[in-house]
């Protein structure tokens, strides 16, 4: 008898083994880069992983952090990820640079973007104009770095009349509060918080300038893809924004909840710090009146069609993506599972 039971329990042991085996293995594996370190905006992404939206959608998911919206798209260009997260004003023009291997955004996360130039008082500078002659940091790929001549247009500032610096990401902050240049392009919440809150510096002593404050009137990052995946890969897709959609509106609902996924999943992160920053890419970047009306991950068309028309003027880009070449929202969940209260 004891030895049917022990029999009996090894069985039922070996089926629940192979069961969840098979689930693991039923899963589909998706390959994703962010743009920048893993921050409280970033918390869309990692919360639909850490509260298992994405399981729940049956996909195995792995996160991997990125160096900048221009390396994201590179890379997912190059196929060393199937989707990633990047700006979508950088994947305009490698589109049109690179038409052999578009890429297309399926879901636009930061709806206005967050980009800005920040420097400090002391070099005197209050105004756009003058940055003239000035030295500017930032990483090759950082988006607003890019993004740099349609601002500079719109300020009335000569493009060529300030010199770039390459740095790392973890030099750039602290490069304006040693001297070693007057100015860094960055995200606006991941700057100006960087400086304040670990540099010390007082908010008073920092010169932001929006690039929204300035006639840009662009989307921001989004969720890219290459084109020939999306058509090999539809339901993965599909899948992937359901449960986006699931971590977005969590993150939203509860945002510290949010920023233990975020500590959880980078261990040296600042919870007050990225709470802060989550807080200003929701009221800033991620909610406003067009998602408010539309749902999250969507875009108004014509708006669109008004950013595709700017950024092509100011890069000189030789030709004109449609909306539909930009972007698709065919793999988004219903409008009404997409509003927020």
């Amino acid at each position: 008898m004891v030895v049917r039971r022990f029999a009996l329990g090894a069985l039922v042991m070996l089926l629940g083994l192979l069961g969840s085996h098979t689930d693991a293995h039923s899963q589909t594996k998706v390959k994703f880069a962010l743009d920048w370190q893993i921050q409280g905006p970033q918390a869309p992404f990692i919360t639909a992983k850490a509260s298992g939206a994405f399981a729940g959608q049956g996909l195995d998911v792995t996160i991997d952090r990125g160096a900048g919206s221009q390396k994201t798209i590179e890379q997912v260009a190059t196929g060393t990820y199937d989707m990633g997260y990047g700006d979508i004003n950088s994947m305009i023009e490698y589109n049109v640079k690179n038409p052999r291997d578009p890429l297309i955004a399926v879901g636009i996360v930061l709806n206005s973007p967050p980009f800005a130039l920040l420097s400090l008082k002391k070099y005197g500078i209050r105004e756009p104009k003058d940055l003239k002659g000035a030295a500017i940091g930032a990483p090759a790929g950082d988006a607003p770095r890019r993004l740099w001549p349609i601002f500079a247009k719109n300020a009335g500032v000569p493009a060529d009349s300030v010199t770039w610096t390459n740095m790392a990401p973890p030099l750039r902050e602290p490069a304006p509060v040693k001297g070693d240049v007057k100015a860094i392009s960055g995200f606006y919440f991941t700057g100006f918080l960087n400086l304040t809150e670990n540099l010390k510096v007082p908010e008073s002593e920092v010169v932001a300038f929006n690039y929204s404050e300035y006639g840009i009137d662009l989307y921001g990052n989004a969720v890219v893809v290459r084109a020939d995946w999306l058509k090999a890969n539809p339901e993965t897709v599909r899948k992937f924004l359901a449960a986006l959609n699931t971590g977005f509106k969590q993150v939203l609902k509860d945002p510290k909840a949010a920023i233990a996924h975020i500590k959880a999943a980078e261990p040296l992160a600042n919870e007050a710090t990225e709470l802060k920053r989550l807080q200003l890419a929701i009221s800033a970047n991620m909610v406003n009146d067009e998602v408010k009306k539309h749902g999250l991950l969507g875009i108004d068309p014509a708006r669109m069609q008004r950013a595709i028309d700017q950024v092509v003027a100011s890069f000189e880009l030789p030709s004109k993506p449609t909306v539909a070449q930009v972007f698709t929202g065919a793999y988004l969940p219903p409008a009404s599972e997409r509003k927020i209260d």
